[in-house]
């Protein structure tokens, strides 16, 4: 009796589990997102480990704040690492008009100050970042999305405008390399490090220049998602630059 129904019980479980259904980690691929596996494995298009459908994970919302005069690999390269990652990227900008990246790139920003949805993770980048950093309408209303906000994460000189908000205030943090100093005497009461990819500090994670962006979006991929997401995030971009645990994490 015990034997017969140890073989049912089997028979009931292998049934149970060749009826799950496997679905790749959301990354924004239009051949990725909307299939579905009966067997685990990797997904055939953009190589990522396959999950069970009710673990899937919920999209990430980011918020990148772009403004006239924006380098351009300092949102585009960590743009693509989030896309990768499945997060939902809003574009922000003070108003809705048109914006020009390094006075040559086109960007229509989707939404402005006034009407943008609230973010998991809101991000800054450099280029002419004084347009920003000497708005006090724009500050105010960054400082008003910090009760609702998981991270913070600025890019080059992007981190002087997270500074003027008040959110470097006694961190460790870094920026571009030719800034270290002009940031050291914007934030008297924070540690300005030189030499470093990125610095997460709490809530907080600064990148120094351009590339480095990427480098601090995959490591916040890797935190947020884990180590194989971002390391095929990596693959898939083809960047080989990326060394994980390279940067700094300030421990408290």
């Amino acid at each position: 009796m015990k034997r017969i129904i140890s073989i049912a019980l089997f028979t009931m479980l292998t049934a149970f589990a060749s009826a799950q259904t496997y679905v790749c980690p959301p990354c924004n691929g239009p051949s990725c997102d909307t299939l579905t596996f009966t067997q685990p494995g990797k997904c055939p298009h953009c190589g990522m480990k396959l999950i069970k459908k009710e673990e899937e994970i919920k999209k990430l919302n980011v918020c990148f704040y772009l403004y006239d005069g924006i380098e351009v690999l300092d949102f585009a390269g960590p743009l693509e690492v989030f896309s990768y990652a499945g997060c939902n990227i809003s574009i922000v900008s003070k108003t809705t008009d048109p914006l020009r990246a390094q006075g040559v790139l086109k960007v229509l920003p989707t939404y402005s100050i006034e009407n943008a949805p609230p973010a998991d993770i809101f991000v800054t980048f450099g280029g002419n970042d004084d347009v920003a950093a000497n708005d006090p309408e724009v500050i105010k209303w960054i400082q008003s999305r910090i009760p609702d906000t998981k991270y913070f994460m600025s890019v080059c000189t992007g981190a002087f405008i997270l500074g003027k908000a008040g959110i470097l205030d006694h961190k460790t943090v870094t920026t571009f390399h030719n800034s270290i100093e002009n940031l050291r005497k914007a934030l008297p009461n924070s540690t300005v490090l030189a030499d470093k990819r990125f610095v997460e500090d709490g809530n907080v994670l600064t990148t120094a220049g351009i590339s480095a962006g990427i480098d601090g979006a995959l490591h916040l991929v890797e935190k947020l998602r884990g180590h194989d997401a971002a390391i095929q995030i990596a693959k898939q971009m083809e960047y080989d630059k990326w060394v994980p645990g390279e940067g700094l994490v300030v421990k408290k």
